[in-house]
């Protein structure tokens, strides 16, 4: 089989140059389409299952949360396994399926055991799934360089404008916000003041709920005109919240101001973000989608911030604490002049040992064609260029021109032996 390919690559040269001349130019596209990161994701296959449930302690969490999803969750097809962690306030389910597994395939088989798993949850704990990242999927950190403005403010800079517009770019899986306060209303309910007017948190709580909202009414015509009835009642201050009634004794109202003090604050925080020991930062998690050109995301990225600055309140402006696009440039830089210098290196010595220009001029024809084709393959199997696979095609560079060179030798050894034959005859 072997004697009969070289027979017909030797009767049939241009059709070998042809073929070799293609697989060149499929490499050299392959190699400006690549997928580029600095290293490799490793990760495994998993869809995480988050459920929040505050003020729960994790026996709690995981006898009413965690052990019901982890039990209904089992089972499903190319599922490796379920693991369960339970916490104060918060449930994590990471469902492990098989490599070969489409990521988005298995969100939706997910998805459609929670829909009858939510029926076995307790109220208000509803589980929801994780971004469609992975653990190498943090490319960049950004913060927010807002001088005289308080954290608060940037928090809602960054959670109501920053994070929607930065979701939008191609690749972004989530953008996750960190730092700050997170604004909210808080009711301080005084316990004597229930106890003297005979009230319950339960009524306060309903007597809000009841208060926020909007009916809508229905349609009359008036003068041949037809108009809408609707009522607004969402609250949009503190001294709205503080007039809400909640029951009436003796004709005398009752008001949330009687019972409570109302005032705006942040959110309970387990934690601070601090930057560079200078002080506490607003700003996000740049959160890449499985399988995206990490390169390409970042630029993208980039790019958004950019357009995005011009709506900023003045003064304020991004300040990049993270990014991999440096060490993935100067990973696949530092690959890239190895690979040059060992190709150089490696015509050289071939060069010297035949001291033959055409002998070695075919072996060394194979170097650039068998890392052209190495990206092919790079590219069919999915495979990133990182240190890893691009250190592998750098270690091979040896090894790609022995097959050359034995095939090289043994054809010249042959002729010359026929050149000996045909003069000593």
């Amino acid at each position: 089989m072997i004697g009969k390919l070289i027979s017909f690559s030797l009767r049939n040269r241009m059709i070998v140059l042809l073929i070799a001349a293609g697989m060149f130019g499929w490499g050299l596209y392959s190699v400006t389409t690549s997928k580029v990161d600095a290293i490799p994701d490793l990760s495994e296959n998993q869809v995480i299952v988050f459920t929040e449930w505050m003020g729960r302690s994790p026996q709690i969490i995981e006898d009413q949360v965690t052990y019901p999803l982890v039990t209904n969750l089992q089972g499903m097809p190319q599922v490796k396994y379920v693991r369960g962690v339970s916490m104060f306030g918060m449930s994590f389910i990471y469902i492990i399926f098989d490599d070969k597994t489409d990521i988005y395939w298995a969100r939706e088989r997910v998805l459609e055991r929670l829909n009858y798993a939510n029926r076995l949850l307790p109220e208000g704990a509803i589980p929801t799934l994780g971004p469609d990242g992975t653990g190498v999927g943090h490319i960049l950190w950004y913060t927010l360089d807002a001088q005289g403005m308080d954290l608060g403010e940037q928090r809602a800079v960054q959670d109501w404008y920053v994070k929607f517009a930065l979701q939008n770019v191609p690749g972004v899986s989530e953008i996750a916000s960190f730092g700050g306060f997170q604004k909210q209303y808080q009711i301080t309910v005084d316990p004597n003041k229930l106890t003297y007017y005979n009230l319950s948190v339960p009524q306060v709580m309903a007597a809000v709920r009841a208060n926020n909202n909007e009916s809508g009414g229905r349609k009359f015509e008036m003068s041949d005109i037809g108009y809408i009835i609707k009522t607004t009642g969402y609250l949009q201050s503190l001294e709205e919240i503080e007039s809400i009634p909640i029951t009436t004794q003796n004709t005398i109202p009752v008001s949330v101001r009687d019972i409570a003090t109302v005032q705006m604050t942040g959110e309970s925080r387990l934690g601070i973000f601090d930057l560079n020991g200078e002080g506490e930062a607003v700003g996000g998690i740049v959160v890449m989608r499985y399988g995206e050109n990490a390169e390409e995301v970042i630029r993208n990225v980039k790019a958004k911030m950019e357009e995005v600055s011009t709506g900023l309140p003045k003064g304020v402006k991004f300040n990049i604490v993270y990014d991999r696009s440096g060490l993935i440039n100067e990973s696949v830089d530092s690959i890239k002049t190895t690979l040059i210098e060992e190709m150089l290196v490696a015509s050289a010595i071939v060069f010297l040992f035949l001291f033959h220009w055409r002998s070695a001029l075919i072996i060394i024809i194979q170097l650039p064609l068998a890392i052209a084709i190495g990206f092919i393959l790079l590219n069919l199997f999915g495979i990133t260029s990182n240190i890893m696979s691009l250190t592998g095609i750098a270690l091979s560079i040896g090894v790609i021109v022995d097959d050359a060179i034995v095939m090289v030798e043994n054809a010249y050894r042959h002729l010359a032996d026929a050149q000996q034959i045909e003069e000593n005859e």
